[in-house]
This record gives C-alpha cells, structure tokens and sequence, in this order.
C-alpha cells in the first residue's frame, strides 16, 4: 500500500511541474507516503483496542478534566491539518477512565481525515460510551493551515467546537464550570 501511495505522491509532483528525480525529491514520494499512513493511522485502531480494559470502579461523582490534549489531525477539505487542543470533561457514573486513554480517545479519531466538528462529536461520543458518564463535555481550539495558507490566509484565526453531552447539556452551572476551568 506504502508502494502505491508513494507511486501517486510521485506523480502528484511531476504533474506540479517538478522533476521528481532530482535529488532534493528523490525520495520524497516513500516519504511523504509514509507520512500519510501515519498522519491517517486512526482508521486501523479501534475504541476496544485504545481503551484495553482501562476503566475502573470509583465512587467519584464529581467533574474530571483533562484540559491541553494536542492534536493534529488532516482537513478532509483541502488535505491540510489543523492542530489544536482538547479539553474533556466527565462526570463519572461509578466508572473512571484511565488518565491516557483520553489522549489516545483524541488521536484516534484525530488521525482520520476530518471536520473538526465532527472530530469533537467523535471524541464526546467515544468517551460517553466507555464510561457511562453522566455528562461529558468536549471542546477543541485549532487553527487550520486550509484557511491559513490557501484562500483567506487568515494566520491569526482559529476555530473553537464544543460538544456538552448530559449533566453538561442539561445543568448550566455545570458547563459554565467547566468553560471557567478550562479559560
């Protein structure tokens, strides 16, 4: 597949007008081939394998965040990315989710090419369904390289998407504490 994805790459740069034998480009191809596989990697991981068991019993019913996960994930647009931050919020319903797993959650859904409003929709889904929160809360801030190096070439913009499942949707105290936390 790396083969066939390096071949493409090949052909993409010739058809810019490049030589793709000349030495700077020689092996770009492999590598921008690979590059992809790994920038797309989400598509080969599931929810069961990320998570492995890691939730546990806990009797805490207060709010849980994880604020700073960084991301990278492609614009299904354009093929550019957008890289960012998410935060997420859970309040446990006697189960916690083991402190990496939420990175992991944010990685695999963010290795996929995306919209980052689905990407957040994803990321809340996924942790609602592992945990079996009461609420979740997601929010991602990123700045997209479509709308930065192409078209507008807005460099100072950025885009924010949230997601407020349950306790967070229903109970406005809740979400305001968790956007104060997070601001």
């Amino acid at each position: 597949m790396s083969d066939d994805i390096a071949q493409h790459y090949r052909q993409i740069i010739s058809a810019l007008g490049e030589n793709p034998d000349r030495e700077g480009l020689r092996d770009t191809p492999k590598r921008a081939a690979k590059a992809m596989q790994f920038l797309n990697a989400g598509y080969h991981q599931t929810l069961d394998e990320i998570i492995n068991g890691a939730v546990f019993e806990s009797q805490t019913d207060e709010m849980v965040l994880v604020k700073d996960i960084e991301l990278y994930s492609m614009c299904e647009h354009h093929l550019l990315p957008f890289i960012g931050k998410c935060h997420i919020a859970y309040l446990p319903n006697g189960k916690v989710l083991g402190l990496s797993k939420f990175a992991r959650i944010v990685d695999m859904f963010a290795r996929r090419m995306q919209i980052q409003e689905n990407l957040t929709r994803e990321i809340a889904d996924a942790v609602q369904e592992v945990t079996q929160a009461k609420g979740v809360a997601v929010v991602i801030e990123a700045r997209h390289l479509c709308m930065m190096m192409r078209g507008v070439e807005k460099q100072n913009s950025s885009m924010t998407s949230s997601v407020m499942l349950g306790g967070f949707r229903a109970n406005q105290a809740t979400r305001q504490e968790f956007l104060m936390l997070i601001s």
